[in-house]
């Protein structure tokens, strides 16, 4: 009689199969991009930050200031290198600092010490106003002094050896340079700002 053959039994793993409206969870999780992130200009200048004027501003005001600056060169060069023959006796350079101001102060009129000191600080007032819209790089306070110590110490040269009745006088380019100093603290400074911005560079914020 035959024997029944056993056969083995294989064991079936039943595998779970994913639904399939479930989704698979990314690794990393997906940023959401608005759509104005790119499009977005960013701000020109910081908050707090006063903005440029137009170039066309910028321009009119640097003619306004150069035909200033021809009418005043014209104006100083009338009435520094003018000769006076009446007061040639009475004209004697000055290499002391200091001695035409005590000169000035002991007149016995308070009007004629007013009119030489005024006069000079006043004729230097433009160069503190004007050279720092002309001059990009006039910036500080040293190189406008400087400027105008310069043509002011020129103008005195001249006078001493050239034009009769005029001398040099070292006082007055003193108080020229200081009438500098105060036309660019008053409004040379601000108008330097305005008319030449600096520019700023940017940071690259990307590694």
């Amino acid at each position: 009689m035959a024997r029944a053959v056993s056969r083995p039994r294989i064991a079936l793993r039943l595998r779970s199969t994913p639904h399939s409206g479930a989704k698979k969870a990314s690794p990393r999780a997906k940023k959401s991009r608005s759509p104005d992130s790119k499009s977005a200009p960013r701000p020109s200048t910081a908050p707090g930050e006063r903005r440029p004027l137009p170039f066309v501003v910028r321009f009119l005001v640097m003619l306004i200031a150069f035909a200033a600056m021809v009418a005043f060169a014209a104006a100083l060069a009338q009435i520094t290198l003018q000769p006076s023959p009446a007061s040639e006796a009475l004209t004697h350079s000055n290499l002391h600092p200091g001695r035409s101001l005590r000169a000035y102060l002991d007149q016995p009129e308070l009007r004629d010490a007013f009119k030489q000191i005024g006069g000079n600080l006043v004729l230097g007032i433009p160069f503190g106003v004007l050279l720092p819209v002309l001059v990009p790089k006039a910036r500080g306070i040293l190189r406008v002094l400087l400027l105008t110590a310069a043509v002011m110490m020129m103008v005195e040269l001249v006078q001493g050896a050239v034009i009769t009745g005029r001398a040099f006088d070292v006082d007055d380019v003193i108080l020229n340079t200081s009438g500098a100093l105060v036309g660019y603290l008053l409004l040379g400074r601000r108008l330097n700002r305005a008319v030449h911005p600096r520019k700023r560079r940017r940071k690259n914020s990307e590694a």
